[in-house]
């Protein structure tokens, strides 16, 4: 007999010196049929849950396979496993289960019948993983009366390279369980883009004709687009549509809110940091470029980006390349850039709030999206495509119906706050309505009707066209504060009544000196 310790030294190196747990498994298998009675192994996992036990790998003179067969105990063999897990609970569980004779034991007997197996000698190695038995590695060789002491002595010493081997297998089960619904999932969220952009755009044969022709020419191209347009348009689902027009379609499409991100963590989140790298770095954290290789990212509200977080965006332009925060490794990246703002880019470059070189870069293919009041033929496609998506959301059942003269009063109103303002007063009416017809009272009452606050009746009796685009800004969020009392996030908030994230209305409260609730108090 071979020494344990050279035995062990030996089918160690076979299964931990392959990364595929079935070419272990055949390596390990060629060196132990030379000193056990061995015609095959199995590695075994116990389901207890489905009363079943699944062979997960096999191994033998011809090869390593790996498998997925679940072999449902018998009622004899269910006994004989909770017998067995008792046993164990007690501390009494040998560290080898010799079977010389299968037709005894109701385990053995049942697995090798399933496989078609003739009458043979079994050992069973337990592998307990995290305080159960979570499987075992049995060697069978035909035959009765085949094993001795000394064959389950030298068997017993794999007992540790085989925990780690059906942990690792365990584990990259799980991995590429959770690897294929992730990509499952993406392939469902793709076809919903795709049912909400695309060739379905709401309006792409009428008041978005034009942005639709230029979204075909551009979306096969590697080009930079820079989206503009006022804010509630739509521009998120143009970038969609030219991501899924193009051949990177079947890649990650990552949209970033460069306003809504403070300026202490937009390096970490855009380009990822080291661990140790900051305090709080616990991990190692991919940035959304990293995220986005092999596909798309949106940077929307571009002109919301901090000067020097301009500067390392433009070097990952020209390099393709990102460098982690903390980190010395330069990353390659295959990404395509979609920016998007409702800001005059070009009058921040004259201001010195953004980069030139930057805006170069970006501006390759501008496309406007027009604001709604521009294309109202779309008013009654957008109603529709609301009512209908909300009606599933909101759960009422049959679709509602519009009171008469409801179109016309909608196509009547400027909509300031564009198609995101149409969808949050068709949901709103859903929900005051529901069971209704639907009608929209105080439409508009979000914007221009708002009781007027102290010290603002002067700009609010000024024509819109006359005031600067800030000082509009301002008035208006300071109304919606006063009818919310202040509150900024969750339901009811200002955030929610003007279709923002409430992370971009306090960055844009902030710049326009605009106190929040906890100032004020």
């Amino acid at each position: 007999m071979v020494d344990e310790n050279e035995f062990f030294r030996e089918a160690t190196l076979r299964i931990c010196g392959n990364l595929r747990i079935e070419e272990g498994l055949h390596a390990c298998y060629e060196y132990i049929s030379r000193h056990i009675p061995a015609d095959r192994l199995y590695l075994e996992r116990n389901e207890p849950d489905l009363g079943a036990m699944r062979l997960m790998v096999r191994a033998d003179a011809g090869g390593g396979e790996r498998m997925d067969m679940l072999l449902p105990y018998s009622e004899e063999a269910r006994g004989a496993m909770e017998e067995m897990a008792d046993v164990w609970r007690a501390g009494h569980l040998p560290p080898v289960l010799v079977i010389n004779n299968s037709q005894e034991e109701p385990v053995t007997r049942g697995i090798l019948a399933a496989l078609g197996e003739p009458v043979s000698s079994a050992m069973s190695l337990p592998l307990i993983i995290e305080d159960r038995v979570a499987g075992a590695l049995a060697v069978i060789a035909e035959g009765d009366e085949r094993y001795n002491p000394d064959h389950a002595r030298l068997y017993a010493t794999l007992k540790e390279p085989f925990f780690v081997a059906m942990a690792n297998t365990m584990e990259h089960e799980e991995v590429v369980r959770l690897k294929n619904r992730l990509a499952e999932e993406n392939r469902y969220l793709n076809r919903e883009l795709l049912r909400v952009s695309g060739d379905e755009i709401v309006g792409a044969d009428f008041g978005l004709r034009d942005v639709m022709k230029q979204v075909r020419h551009v979306a096969p191209t590697e080009s930079p687009v820079l989206l503009t347009g006022e804010t509630g348009v739509g521009k998120d689902v143009i970038a969609n549509a030219i991501h899924l027009g193009s051949q990177r379609k079947d890649g990650p499409f990552i949209p970033v809110n460069c306003g809504a991100i403070p300026d202490s963590l937009i390096d970490s989140e855009l380009f990822g940091h080291e661990k140790g790298a900051f305090t709080g770095a616990l991990a190692r954290k991919r940035g959304r470029f990293e995220r986005a290789n092999g596909g798309t990212i949106l940077l929307d509200e571009i002109g919301e980006m901090p000067l020097d977080a301009q500067v390392r965006l433009l070097r990952v332009l020209q390099h393709r390349e990102v460098e982690r925060v903390g980190g010395t490794e330069r990353i390659p990246v295959d990404i395509r850039v979609i920016a998007a703002t409702n800001q005059d880019l070009a009058g921040l470059v004259e201001s010195g709030r953004f980069r030139e070189d930057l805006w170069f870069r970006l501006n390759v293919f501008p496309i406007l999206v027009p604001p709604l009041r521009e294309r109202t033929s779309d008013i009654p496609a957008l109603v529709q495509h609301f009512i209908e998506r909300k009606a599933e959301e909101l759960k009422v059942g049959e679709t509602p119906r519009l009171v008469p003269g409801s179109i016309e009063s909608l196509m009547a109103y400027g909509w300031p706050g564009n198609v995101r303002e149409l969808e949050n007063v068709v949901e709103r009416a859903m929900i005051l309505h529901r069971g209704e017809s639907l009608r929209f009272d105080g439409l508009g009452g979000s914007f221009s009707r708002l009781p007027p606050l102290g010290g603002s009746g002067a700009v609010e009796s000024q024509d819109l066209d006359d005031l600067e685009l800030d000082a509009v800004t301002a008035n208006h969020i300071r109304r919606v504060l006063r009818i919310t009392g202040g509150k900024i996030h969750g339901p009811g908030g200002a955030g929610e009544l003007l279709g923002v994230n409430p992370n971009t209305l306090r960055y844009r409260m902030k710049k326009l000196g605009i106190p929040f609730r906890k100032d004020r108090e």
